[in-house]
């Protein structure tokens, strides 16, 4: 059956060795619809950012880029502005019939931390084709933020696909006709559209901008630090802000949205043409992601932005990116949101979990 694995097949694809494990699966590492990777215990400081490429492997490309080596066992930091690679604990030996796509996890992009997985042979990030046999690399770009890492962190998540199952635009209408995927109304055009909310909070909040010179975040700490030492807060004026070249924004969408425990979804950047700016950089959505939030209305998607080339003028109900709809394989034993922890069902305008509520 064609779509996105669940849970259930996961774990088979980690019993039966298509997904190598360095150190057996820990707690909550197999989620909804994929697995979280976890980092190893060096990282290497690169002079940029690299692909393997055709026919090579990475660990080739290191032996020219490399700069140092840290280890991580006691912990370590990695310095904003760096670029690193980590060999990660997960590597794979996949079918022949199943291919998989990487992304960086929710709150690592809240951080502004860019994290793309690398593989041996690889021509694009976060791409690991049908059949592929080898290790997996999280090349880690601290962007706002400088940040202390072990091993075992897990920054980035990999989900696995059997043939294509994304739904066109006639189909996304009969389910949402059906499910309702939102609380508005919906624009349905290569995808489920979705919009910035610039309507004023308390004290006229709609948004957070990273601060540029702030101390290091513990990615094990869980709601220790202050977000005023982080973070700007953004305030609306007349329904618009303006972004700056380079800065890095918290926001959050418009619409509520629901994903069915049948489906999962990916949140895809706008066109440039509209704007030059970009909007989520960890885009996958869980199945059952705003399926049980209180009343029903769905959870809405916190926008992580950065403006690009010129300043911008982002207005209230701003078409800003799309959610791309597809199917699964089989629905997962426990869906997002159900008793598995999950630190966004039901969110609205919030932060990353290692900052305490303002």
């Amino acid at each position: 059956m064609t779509g996105v694995l669940a849970s259930q097949q996961i774990e088979d694809l980690c019993a039966g060795g298509a997904i190598r494990l360095d150190q057996p699966l820990s707690e909550g590492q197999v989620q909804p619809a994929s697995l979280d990777l976890r980092l190893g215990d060096v990282a290497y400081r690169v002079r940029a950012s690299f692909l393997a490429g055709h026919g090579r492997r990475v660990t080739d490309r290191l032996e020219r880029f490399e700069m140092h080596r840290i280890d991580l066992t006691q912990g370590a930091v990695l310095e904003k502005g760096c670029v690193y690679l980590v060999p990660l604990m997960e590597g794979l030996a996949l079918p022949h019939d199943i291919h998989a796509v990487a992304n960086a996890k929710s709150s690592t992009g809240r951080l502004d931390l860019l994290t793309r997985v690398v593989s041996d042979g690889g021509v694009e990030f976060d791409r690991i084709p049908a059949g592929y046999t080898g290790p997996l690399y999280a090349e880690i770009c601290p962007r706002s933020f400088s940040v202390l890492v072990r091993p075992g962190m897990r920054l980035n998540q990999i989900r696995f696909r059997q043939g294509q199952a994304v739904l066109d635009d006639a189909a996304l209408h009969a389910l949402h006709a059906d499910q309702r995927l939102v609380d508005g109304e919906a624009v349905i055009h290569d995808g489920l559209g979705f919009s910035v909310d610039l309507t004023p909070g308390p004290r006229g909040l709609v948004g957070y901008r990273a601060k540029p010179h702030t101390g290091v975040i513990d990615l094990d700490r869980i709601g220790a630090y202050d977000p005023a030492e982080f973070w700007e807060e953004v305030i609306a004026h007349d329904g618009l802000i303006i972004l700056d070249p380079g800065a890095f924004y918290i926001l959050v969408s418009r619409e509520a949205v629901h994903i069915p425990p049948d489906h999962a979804a990916e949140m895809a950047p706008y066109i440039a043409m509209v704007g030059e700016f970009r909007v989520h950089y960890a885009g996958f959505f869980d199945p059952g992601f705003g399926h049980d939030a209180a009343g029903g209305a769905g959870s809405r998607g916190v926008l992580e932005v950065r403006c690009h080339e010129a300043p911008f003028v982002l207005e209230h109900g701003q078409i800003v990116g799309r959610l791309v709809y597809e199917r699964m394989s089989q629905v997962p034993r426990q869906v997002y949101g159900a008793g598995i922890a999950s630190n966004y069902q039901g969110q609205g305008l919030k932060l990353s979990k290692h900052f305490h509520t303002p």
